[in-house]
């Protein structure tokens, strides 16, 4: 059991407490110090300076916000056992251990598997460490646990994750608009049939939570040079991959090489998970801007242009619209790059017009939603409730970057 707490400063919430014991062994970890180094948001410094918090920040305010959320609802007698209070607090405090260097920029580029899946293995191998201290947490983690509504504290759309990134991104980016009041929601929840429900005068603050969520979507997360700046790093990644699969030597650690070098899924990761993971813990974004640093001043010219352009933030034209861009528009752009750089090879010349799409719902219609706990003691979904109006439908975002001529 817990013999005490240790006494942490955060920007957002003041002092937190951390739990002695398990927790704060799980956080003094290697695996947990890594999120240091991953980045939160990526490259949305490149539009708000603010942005550089990281993923060890994100952790511990969820880690914060869950045990709140625990206290809250023991206070109206919901039982949570001790035991019950710590899994659930670590099964947030680890959930994004499987994040890889700036976060969801690049997931699936480095090695094609998502993260959760990264971090579920990442938590097995703790809970080997730990002698099987995270049984109860895996559990919970895995929603194979019998009291679900413990699971839709860590995973579902009004969950301590959401919360506390939507609250520290805002307060990080300056962005106002995305002040989701977190301590009023935290103060309405409870559980209804095993299920986590809002009560019903914390209506109106489920409300603002999403119309919050999806201007943070729109004004930071899609921000047209955001997805810019995070396209260029896509494409550095990429063409250092494809040259370093050719055999060209590259100046890169040896845990990102291990990466570049092959393509990986989660077939490999069953074969090989030992290898995989061991990489994949020491790789960072210390990797990434190292590299990139690096190709400045290397003879590949898509390697090198697209890497001095990002590193003085001299990012390519974006070209945002709400229908997909026509194909004739971008074959002029590739005829005008071919024209300015007449060496570019048609394979070269993909790495610099780049077109894709972004997509976003603020709220999803299912058997997960959001249910508010009426007056006479019935759970409602609230996209039942005739006052709310939410964005239901996918609103999708088509757009091209290219360089400046």
């Amino acid at each position: 059991m817990n013999l005490g707490y240790k006494i942490v400063n955060d920007p957002i919430y003041g002092l937190i407490e951390i739990p002695q014991g398990i927790i704060s062994d799980l956080i003094e970890h290697p695996y947990f110090q890594r999120l240091r180094r991953i980045s939160q948001l990526g490259l949305t410094h490149y539009v708000y300076p603010g942005a550089t918090h990281n993923r060890f920040h994100h952790s511990m305010g969820a880690m914060h916000l869950t045990m709140q959320a625990v206290h809250t609802l023991k206070g109206k007698g919901v039982d949570i056992t001790n035991e019950e209070a710590e899994a659930v607090t670590i099964a947030i405090l680890l959930h994004d251990l499987g994040h890889g260097p700036f976060s969801h920029s690049l997931e699936h580029l480095l090695v094609d598997i998502n993260h959760e899946a990264i971090s579920m293995i990442l938590m097995e191998r703790l809970n080997e460490i730990f002698e099987g201290q995270l049984d109860l947490a895996i559990q919970i983690f895995k929603n194979k646990y019998p009291k679900k509504f413990l699971y839709q504290l860590v995973s579902g759309q009004l969950d301590m994750d959401r919360m506390d990134y939507l609250t520290r991104d805002s307060f990080f980016t300056g962005v106002q608009e995305g002040n989701i009041g977190y301590d009023r929601l935290l103060q309405m929840l409870n559980v209804h049939e095993d299920k986590l429900v809002i009560e019903f005068k914390g209506i109106y603050s489920v409300e603002n939570f999403l119309i919050a969520r999806r201007l943070m979507y729109w004004q930071v997360y899609l921000h047209k040079n955001v997805i810019c700046a995070g396209e260029m790093l896509i494409q550095i990644v990429r063409r250092a991959r494809d040259l370093c699969q050719q055999g060209v030597e590259l100046p890169i650690s040896k845990s990102l090489y291990f990466f570049l070098s092959q393509t990986l899924t989660t077939k490999d990761l069953k074969k090989n998970g030992a290898e995989i993971i061991a990489h994949f813990y020491k790789l960072d974004d210390i990797d990434i801007l190292a590299a990139i640093k690096a190709f400045e001043g290397h003879s590949d010219f898509v390697l090198s242009f697209l890497s001095k352009k990002l590193l003085e933030r001299k990012l390519l034209k974006v070209d945002l619209r709400n229908k997909p861009i026509d194909a004739t528009f971008l074959d002029s752009i590739r005829a005008q790059i071919k024209t300015a750089y007449p060496k570019l090879s048609d394979a070269e010349l993909s790495y610099l017009v780049i077109e894709g799409k972004e997509a976003n719902r603020a709220y999803k219609i299912g058997k997960e939603e959001i249910l508010i706990l009426l007056k006479d003691k019935t759970a409602k979904p609230i996209s039942k409730w005739q006052e709310h109006s939410m964005q239901r439908k996918e609103i999708v975002k088509y757009f091209a970057c290219y360089p400046k001529l």
